[in-house]
């Protein structure tokens, strides 16, 4: 072989093997050095809740629990509030990512935009929902309005394209972005819903629905996040963000 092939080829051997090895394997709950460079932050660190309260009742003991590296709401305790968990600081152009997984028959969901207020029930009342939905578990009866079916908006619309949640006790990965009030989910990596919050179709849309009745429903692109308390169990984990 000629010897400046061969030397070549030894370089570049060398630097593939050289570059694998300062790859950092990235475990749940952490970033990778690309993510850490591109501006993604954690918003949970497996360890802890910091970050996140309860709507309405800061600092208050809550149902949520961390858990084996999980945020998990936790349906069977009495001894805490329940309610849903919202994030310290408010986003208002956003790339989220999560992963999730519910119980049997399970029904949560991921609010955004939400604002918080001692005059304002429940985080649901300002937020859209992104919907946490076990499909295989809830019955025919619900399923057959498909606004309510996972990572729908939830009660406005049926899936874009059809992406169906793993079953029960296992981990799905969703995203949301928001970007000048244009939002667009996915789960498990397809495109499940896009709306434009700030046009007059949504508008329209919000005043022949039932959150008509709560004056700010669908009318902020700026606000909390919000992991939704249910009377079933659901986990969330790898919770990052990317500011726009």
């Amino acid at each position: 072989m000629n010897l400046r092939l061969t030397y070549f080829l030894l370089i570049l051997a060398f630097g593939f093997a050289n570059f694998s090895c300062s790859e950092k394997k990235v475990g749940d709950n952490e970033l990778s050095d690309s993510e850490i460079k591109d501006g993604w932050q954690l918003l949970f660190d497996g360890k802890t809740d910091q970050g996140w309260h309860l709507y309405n009742k800061a600092n208050t003991p809550s149902a949520w629990m961390v858990k084996d590296g999980e945020l998990f709401c936790n349906p069977d305790t009495f001894e805490v509030e329940h309610g849903d968990l919202v994030s310290d600081k408010e986003y208002a152009n956003f790339e989220l990512k999560f992963d999730w997984k519910i119980t049997t028959a399970g029904n949560s969901g991921v609010f955004i935009n939400v604002i918080e207020r001692d005059t304002i029930p429940r985080a649901w009342a300002s937020g859209p929902e992104y919907q946490l939905l076990d499909h295989e578990g809830i019955g025919k009866e619900y399923l057959k309005d498909s606004t309510k079916w996972a990572a729908c908006l939830y009660g406005f619309m049926p899936q874009k394209n059809v992406s169906k949640p793993k079953s029960a006790g296992q981990w799905n990965e969703s995203k949301i972005v928001q970007n000048n009030g244009r939002i667009a989910f996915y789960l498990n990596g397809i495109l499940t819903a896009e709306q434009d919050l700030t046009s007059e179709t949504w508008k329209g849309m919000v005043a022949n629905s039932g959150f008509k009745y709560f004056p700010l429903f669908g009318k902020n692109t700026k606000g909390r996040l919000a992991l939704q308390d249910w009377s079933k169990g659901v986990s969330f984990r790898n919770i990052k963000i990317k500011e726009m």
